[in-house]
């Protein structure tokens, strides 16, 4: 079992602490890595040698085609282990390698090559100023400074690099944390960026726990943005934390969901039913923008439900090494009691139990934690389990009469990341699209997103965008420079020097 220091400095160093952690596969209970448990004193270290690392221009001034070699370089390395990582955030996460492939490594790697591609582009404006036309008035567009990027254990090296990849593309240093519960993928990267060829403080790597490594890091001295995809709990943290540092920081938070999906009675289907079985169970259900709350036609209600019962049925785990496995572990049973213990106080409140509502046990599955899709029907707006984000395979029903009565449902949430709709109509698509209190719609699909289109939340589900320009952009500030170009010399303040 491998025993992974802290990356500071291009440097492979031990934790302040003298304290280490074991993670390990929440499907098989394998232990996987030894990860050194950072400390206050090391967080210090990080956060200052990235400030000096950026005031010293060698990453912050690199010109943008140098910064995007590098960057695609560590895409190339990242492809040419894919086995390994695939393998390894597999086996930290609980979820079936299928997903890995298909979802989280091409996006991890894609992250790189997107995000460097478009740096290149970064440009600034001119405005026009035509009554004064010796006033030179010009816009750029430069790095915050040092940004700490702290994700979590459900996508831990995509949704990582997502924040990564745009702020070292727009010439930030950036101090980066996993989750403690997935710290593996995260760790390797060291290795990645040290043969990729960063200069040495640019990319600095802690692993430790988030109440007390990444509240250092969102509140230390040095750092500029903070970065987090997390929960609503603790990114109003890190809204404190940034309000009572000596510098306040700029937050860019994606956090937690509540997403509604309604479904027209003239929808396709069967292919509806399949499509809500998708949305609410990629990667066990722990989706920020997983479609938990059905929104159903009464014309349908009935039958709908029995056939996304079955449906949900056959959805079974299996090995998550197995490429033909389509569903994997919860994180760790903790997570498994914690949504069994929501859909038990939901029964008791009056809820219907559909079908799941258990563990799944047996001689593999005693292992792990793994959950059973879960329907809960006959449920109301004011229950907890409609209004708070789970975080598993738990799916809640409501039914409506008319489009405004559904959207009104689906709009009746503090959250306000993604919303979907899956109707034949065009009219009712764009009506619903149009009033649905959402960062993302989904139409006729599952929740996904795409790496040039912006992604975030409104309302308790984030500030701030990540993904496309606008996501670049959020490691970006903007210098305005006026210029009186005729200064000293006012009877010439008709020319024109430029």
């Amino acid at each position: 079992m491998k025993h992974y220091k802290l990356f500071i400095n291009n440097e492979w160093v031990s934790a302040s602490t003298g304290e280490t952690f074991v993670s390990t596969c929440p499907a098989t209970g394998e232990e996987l890595g030894i990860f050194e448990e950072a400390g206050l004193d090391d967080v210090d270290t990080a956060c200052t040698v990235a400030r000096k690392t950026f005031e010293s221009g060698i990453w912050s001034r690199m010109e943008n085609n140098e910064r995007a070699r590098i960057m695609l370089k560590a895409a190339d390395i990242m492809e040419r282990r894919w086995d390994e990582l695939c393998r390894m955030e597999a086996q930290d996460t609980g979820k079936p390698i299928f997903e890995v492939q298909t979802g989280d490594m091409p996006y991890s790697i894609y992250a790189f090559r997107y995000f460097a591609n478009l740096g290149r582009e970064i440009k600034g404006e001119y405005i026009h100023i035509a009554n004064e036309s010796y006033i030179h008035d010009y816009l750029v567009y430069e790095p915050y400074g040092v940004v700490s990027v702290i994700a979590p254990y459900n996508f831990p090296l995509h949704l990582l690099t997502r924040s990564l990849a745009p702020a070292l593309a727009t010439g930030n240093t950036v101090v980066c944390k996993a989750s403690s519960m997935t710290p593996l993928t995260t760790a390797v990267l060291g290795e990645i960026i040290l043969e990729a060829g960063f200069p040495p403080g640019v990319v600095n790597i802690l692993s430790g726990q988030g109440s007390t490594v990444g509240a250092a890091m969102a509140s230390h001295r040095e750092v500029d943005v903070v970065a987090l995809t997390g929960s609503e709990q603790v990114g109003r943290q890190l809204l404190e934390l940034s309000a009572r540092s000596e510098i306040i920081k700029k937050n860019v938070l994606e956090l937690g969901g509540k997403g509604p999906v309604i479904v027209e009675p003239d929808c396709r289907y069967e292919d509806t039913v399949v499509g809500v079985a998708d949305g609410l169970l990629l990667n066990g259900g722990q989706v920020c923008c997983a479609q938990t709350r059905l929104i159903l036609h009464e014309s349908i209600y009935d039958q709908f439900l029995k056939d996304l019962a079955k449906e949900l049925e056959n959805r079974k785990p299996g090995d998550i090494l197995d490429p033909n496995t389509r569903m994997g572990s919860m994180i760790n049973r903790k997570q498994l009691d914690k949504v069994d213990m929501t859909v038990k106080n939901a029964i008791a409140d009056g809820a219907t139990l559909i079908c799941g509502g258990e563990r799944f046990t047996g001689e593999y599955f005693d292992k792990g934690a793994f959950y059973k899709p879960t329907v809960l029907a006959n449920v109301k707006e004011d229950m907890k389990c409609y209004r708070e984000e789970i975080f598993g395979p738990v799916l809640v029903v409501v039914k409506y009469s008319d489009i405004d009565e559904a959207i009104a449902m689906a709009n009746a949430s503090k959250f306000g990341l993604g919303a979907g709709i899956f109707s034949e109509n065009h009219k009712t698509i764009h009506y619903a699209s149009q009033r649905l209190n959402a960062g993302s719609i989904f139409v006729n699909m599952p929740n996904t997103a795409r790496m040039n289109a912006p992604f975030g939340g409104n309302r308790n589900s984030g500030i701030g965008r990540e993904y496309g320009s606008a996501g670049l952009h959020e490691y970006l500030r903007s210098k305005n420079t006026i210029w009186n170009m005729a200064f000293g010399y006012p009877e010439e303040q008709n020319e024109i020097y430029f």
